[in-house]
């Protein structure tokens, strides 16, 4: 008797926890939320939670690349 299991089903989340981004970035949870003090990576306030949209991840290491790309240039 062969039982069938359905195929698993990738969720591409919509947006990040800061613990997400740290977590990806290879960051502390910390820095994360000084970036997003200081304005280097964005977010938006969901309730009493904040949340990072991957997009805005992406510019975040875009900004940074660039940057030191800047340095190596000189």
């Amino acid at each position: 008797m062969s039982v069938e299991v359905a195929p698993a089903v990738v969720l591409n989340p919509k947006w990040y926890t800061v613990a997400e981004v740290a977590q990806l970035l290879g960051y502390g949870e910390s820095k994360v939320r000084m970036l997003v003090i200081q304005g280097d990576l964005k977010s938006l306030k969901d309730g009493r939670s904040r949340r990072i949209l991957p997009r805005w991840v992406d510019e975040y290491v875009e900004m940074r690349a660039a940057a030191a790309e800047e340095r190596w240039a000189s």
